[in-house]
């Protein structure tokens, strides 16, 4: 008889969980069509249990799957919100994959120099002359720059912009998200050498230069060979400094700290 209890208790456990995903699915679908708007109050516990008539219990296991993904968060005593925006689903899903297959940083910022490159290919045919003139004023800006954090901020709006004029919103988010992350790395990485990052920095403007003259001349190849020379020549310059030892970027001290910066809030990058 316990036994049976047990397993009626078991099936009813599985019952609800099974209840529980098809309202996170049909929740999740009024958030990402836009039905529930980013920063929207969920209906109250009591009012989902009804629209959909189930339990307390089961609304709240919906609302913390929600949470846990990121589209919603719960404020006690308040109530729940949407919170999902492109960011956090895109920053969420790539630092589960980097966590899953434990893929270190060399793998990570190869994959946003292709995604760099692709983006100014693009933009050699997408973006406006003041788009590309916005560009060169961020160039302009980044090699002046006197401190630390002014040279990372500069050096993340240069490559956040290069993204933004492609005028491809999904290439748009995967960038940003990841030149937060890469920044922030570099902060980690080249900690007690400032003077050094800024000398690479600024020995890399004629390489910029090259890459805003590329899109000028409208050449998606050309914009290809400029990008990708920006990338060799940051490589060299890097690896001539006196903290080049502390780039083994396979390293898994690395890719533990990758995987920590990936799950935080990469607004909170350098800058």
């Amino acid at each position: 008889m316990a036994r049976d209890a047990a397993s009626r208790e078991g099936d009813h456990r599985i019952g609800r969980a099974r209840i529980a995903d098809r309202i996170v699915d049909d929740l999740r679908e009024r958030i990402l069509s836009g039905t529930l708007p980013h920063g929207s109050r969920l209906p109250a516990e009591r009012e989902l249990a009804e629209q959909y008539g189930v339990s307390g219990a089961t609304i709240r296991e919906a609302v913390r799957v929600l949470a846990a993904v990121g589209l919603v968060s719960v404020r006690h005593g308040i109530g729940s919100f949407v919170t999902a925006n492109s960011d956090t689903m895109i920053g969420m899903s790539i630092a589960a994959v980097v966590r899953l297959h434990n893929i270190g940083a060399t793998e990570v910022l190869g994959v946003l120099a292709a995604l760099n490159r692709y983006a100014a290919q693009l933009a050699a045919h997408a973006a406006t002359d003041a788009e590309i003139a916005s560009l060169r004023e961020i160039v302009e800006k980044l090699a002046v720059a006197d401190t630390i954090d002014r040279t990372n901020q500069m050096l993340k709006a240069f490559m956040r912009r290069l993204s933004e004029i492609s005028h491809n919103a999904l290439l748009i988010g995967l960038c940003r998200y990841m030149i937060d992350v890469q920044i922030e790395l570099i902060g980690e990485i080249a900690s007690g050498h400032e003077s050094e990052w800024r000398r690479v920095v600024r020995g890399l403007h004629p390489d910029r230069l090259a890459v805003i003259e590329a899109l000028e001349s409208r050449s998606s190849d050309r914009v290809a060979k400029a990008v990708d020379a920006l990338g060799a020549h940051t490589a060299g310059l890097v690896m001539s400094t006196p903290w080049a030892e502390k780039m083994q970027l396979s390293d898994p001290g690395y890719a533990h700290l990758l995987a920590s910066l990936l799950t935080t809030n990469p607004s909170s990058a350098i800058g």
